[in-house]
């Protein structure tokens, strides 16, 4: 045995200290975080223009226009309004009141309401519900016969701030109208018969709006805003033959193949009459 035999073994012990040198790199979570916030308030703004109406969003432009009248009173002398008046229209818009020539009030005049009185309210919901009677009545007509309910299923009705629309299309196989003419297929009597016997329950006005697909080819002589014009015409003239008081007529449009129902402006689906029972 060597010398060093009893000689206890050396152990050596290593350790490791990690020193912090404190908080580094948090800038890019407050970045982040700022982010996130912004993504959400755009988000919440397409969600917010999705779900609004053509008419709330344009009551939204028109209050930050500062074009909506606030007070149906004058200054009267030369202090806020330097004695303008908020009803003419020839006075520029001072601290969002008055109203101009170029962008006038729906009533073309600055009469500062803000359109948001008590019995507007009513009366708007009075019509509404007067347009659910005549919506049901006019589906109620389709179990009097065949011809009827065959009728009824080229009619769509839709509530619109300008009044109830009842839409009347025609399909490859039933025609509202000979093709590329004005004459009037049995059809489309029918449809406008059941719609005059709903239409003289009531005293509102109506407007006749015409619409037709597009020509398959570039055409030379494109006729599609005459012969849309002419479709509303006779269907006029169908009214006033039923009965309908032609003072109660109070427009005829003629929109040619400008406003599509379809993805295909050429299906035969955007070949339609429009009779609007316009709001009184």
């Amino acid at each position: 045995m060597g010398a060093n035999a009893n000689v206890a073994p050396v152990i050596i012990k290593c350790k490791k200290v990690i020193k912090s040198g404190g908080h580094h790199g948090g800038a890019w979570k407050v970045a982040y975080a700022d982010f996130v916030t912004a993504m959400m308030a755009f988000f919440m703004l397409m969600w917010l223009l999705n779900a609004t109406t053509e008419t709330q969003k344009k009551g939204l432009a028109d209050y930050f226009s500062l074009t909506i009248p606030i007070n149906r009173i004058s200054g009267g002398g030369d202090g806020a309004f330097g004695g303008d008046s908020v009803f003419s229209e020839n006075t520029l818009p001072q601290i969002g009141t008055g109203a101009t020539s170029m962008r006038p009030t729906e009533q073309n005049q600055a009469r500062g309401d803000t359109g948001t009185a008590d019995e507007d309210v009513e009366n708007v919901a009075t019509q509404n519900e007067k347009f659910e009677s005549l919506e049901a009545a006019l589906v109620g007509r389709g179990g009097e016969s065949m011809v009827m309910e065959n009728a009824l299923e080229h009619i769509v009705t839709r509530v619109t701030d300008e009044g109830l629309v009842i839409e009347v299309f025609a399909t490859p196989d039933q025609p509202l109208f000979d093709r590329g003419t004005q004459n009037s297929t049995d059809l489309l009597k029918t449809m406008v018969f059941m719609i005059a016997d709903i239409a003289k329950t009531v005293t509102n006005g109506i407007a006749v709006e015409g619409h037709v697909p597009a020509a398959p080819i570039v055409l030379a002589d494109n006729r599609v805003w005459d012969i849309s014009t002419r479709q509303a015409a006779a269907v006029r003239i169908l009214f006033e033959d039923i009965g309908i008081v032609e003072s109660r007529i109070l427009r005829i449009t003629g929109h040619a193949d400008r406003e599509p129902v379809t993805r295909n402006v050429m299906a035969v689906r955007n070949n339609r009459i429009e009779i609007i029972m316009l709001r009184e």
